[in-house]
């Protein structure tokens, strides 16, 4: 049986016997885990081999935001904090190498946490280009304001993922750094000229369009179009992100239920298909929300299929790597940052 072209949420730390019945009869492409799934690394374990088992393969996309900084699904005491994206942009600028070697090497380390979970897709890099004035809901998730730099260390961290056994996901195409508000309470609209994108904003993402996976920005671009963000548009997926960027794995959506998109989630999950996203991702864990996009979600077939199988051919068992070696470079990074600021790279916004 083929897998259908939804992610999904679950509830809480252990699939209840309907969540383990809908993944069965449904076979969603893959389960992706929140803080509300997460205590400790036996029961993350036990929660990703039962979904593993209900729908009847390893071979299914098991998804975590672990970027470091604010975005941390994992937390001490059992999982280390890592700094921002912005603590190796601050790097680079000053030492390029040593900017991507720490950036690597925290991605490295976060991949083997994952790994060792059964966990094989980290939501990260965050590609956006920071943009002073914008709204925080990037800030220092974002490495720089200099998209070069960015493309650089998002190349960084897409490695030092791949070399641990993780497949990356670049985010969030075609860029969320401009954006005025948070795509998660309204829809953010950026309205500047295609020259302004395409120079700037839409860089990173065509320097990584051999990305495995990438994840959608629910923002409106009325330069491209006028009427529906680019998670819902058709001029932007295909003419944009597919075309003008080149972007070949696997696309899903940013959450479908984030207060950027109206409609029901089997609506939007119908119009993001139809868009030209591989996946539907819903995040929520509502068990009848999660009914209605299994329902709306077609099989995932054709270029959408090729596109999974290809990502599935990116994961290699994890290359040896000094941990202690990495967690220095890391702890030398933010050390610099501390220096410079007078704060903890970690702190939460």
């Amino acid at each position: 049986m083929a897998f259908k072209a939804f992610i999904s949420g679950c509830a809480t730390t252990a699939l209840t016997a309907a969540e383990r019945d809908l993944f069965a009869a449904e076979r969603p492409c893959g389960l992706i885990l929140f803080r509300r799934n997460v205590e400790n690394p036996g029961q993350v374990q036990a929660l990703v081999a039962d979904f593993k088992e209900a729908v009847g393969t390893e071979d299914v996309l098991v998804l975590i935001d672990q970027e470091g900084g604010r975005v941390q699904r994992l937390r001490p005491p059992y999982w280390r904090e890592m700094p921002p994206a912005q603590v190796f942009g601050d790097l680079c600028a000053k030492d390029e190498l040593a900017g991507r070697r720490a950036a690597f090497a925290a991605a490295r380390l976060m991949a083997a946490e994952l790994h060792d979970l059964g966990i094989n897709v980290d939501c990260t890099p965050c590609i956006d280009v920071r943009h002073p004035g914008a709204h925080d809901i990037i800030g220092d998730r974002a490495f720089s304001t200099d998209p070069q730099t960015v493309a650089v260390l998002g190349r960084a961290v897409m490695n030092g993922m791949l070399a641990g056994g993780v497949l990356p996901v670049i985010k969030h195409v075609p860029g969320h750094g401009r954006a005025l508000a948070d795509s998660h309470k309204s829809l953010p609209h950026i309205d500047v000229s295609r020259e302004e994108l395409e120079a700037v904003d839409f860089l990173p993402f065509r320097e990584l369009q051999d990305a495995p996976l990438a994840m959608t920005a629910h923002v409106l671009l009325p330069a491209y179009d006028e009427r529906n963000p680019a998670t819902l548009s058709p001029a932007i997926m295909k003419e944009v992100i597919r075309d003008q960027l080149g972007l070949t794995g696997l696309i899903m959506t940013d959450d479908i239920c984030m207060k950027a998109l109206s409609g029901t989630p089997g609506e939007l999950t119908h119009a993001v298909i139809e868009a030209g996203c591989d996946v539907a991702l819903h995040c929520s864990g509502k068990f009848d929300e999660m009914v209605d996009v299994a329902g709306a979600a077609p099989e995932l077939a054709g270029e959408s299929l090729e596109r999974f199988e290809n990502a599935f051919a990116c994961l290699y068992d994890p290359e040896p790597f000094d941990e202690a070696e990495a967690m220095a470079l890391v702890n030398e990074a933010a050390a610099i940052r501390v220096a410079e600021v007078g704060a903890d790279p970690t702190e939460q916004v």
